[in-house]
């Protein structure tokens, strides 16, 4: 005799059980979604936007003050920020984004989640130095790159080789499509117009 135990995922045959899908009762709202074939996104969920703010670790006090300003923005309508984690813009975005009570994910690059800047929520450990650095462009919506280096520039080149809209403010003026800006307002308002 055969027969499935309601909500367990298993059916009895005699005195063994095997494990089979479970019925989609048994899952969660997710994965019922995906065992009808419908899709997680098709069920009236509403997918936040992630706005990546990228740029130096040691930068001027105009980067900095920019920076927090441009992460509470982004947290005052609606999106989640991440960064690189650690110091200079990125914590300054940072801290702007939870002075306005926003979701702050860093990638770090060290293989320990303590070196996150204080103000980061979900701090995702990569132990991959400057590669983590393509983690975030894919992750990211748009980015806004706010002064920096040569690691602020290869998270640009990843961000335009994938079609991620580039915002920059007082960061690097070479030949790509990086959208400028003058005023954190300006590069978060434009952020949110790019965003597909």
């Amino acid at each position: 005799m055969q027969r499935t135990t309601k909500g367990t995922g298993y059916r009895e045959q005699g005195e063994r059980k095997s494990l089979l899908s479970p019925e989609p009762s048994a899952l969660s709202p997710a994965l019922q979604c995906k065992a009808k074939g419908t899709g997680y996104r098709n069920q009236g969920t509403v997918k936040k936007k992630i706005i990546a703010v990228i740029g130096g670790s040691e930068p001027d006090a105009q980067s900095l003050a920019l920076a927090e300003k441009v992460g509470e923005l982004i947290a005052q309508q609606g999106a989640i920020l991440i960064t690189g984690g650690m110091a200079g813009v990125m914590e300054a975005a940072s801290k702007g984004a939870k002075k306005a009570l926003g979701l702050v994910i860093g990638v770090l690059p060290t293989c320990d989640k303590e070196s996150a800047n204080p103000y980061v929520d979900i701090p995702i450990v990569t132990g991959m130095s400057h590669a983590r650095n393509f983690i975030i462009a894919r992750t990211c919506d748009c980015a806004i790159a706010i002064n920096g280096k040569y690691g602020t520039l290869s998270e640009i080149a990843f961000c335009l080789m994938y079609n991620v809209p580039v915002v920059g403010l007082n960061t690097w003026n070479i030949d790509a499509p990086i959208i400028p800006a003058k005023t954190a307002d300006e590069a978060v308002a434009i952020a949110f117009t790019k965003i597909r």
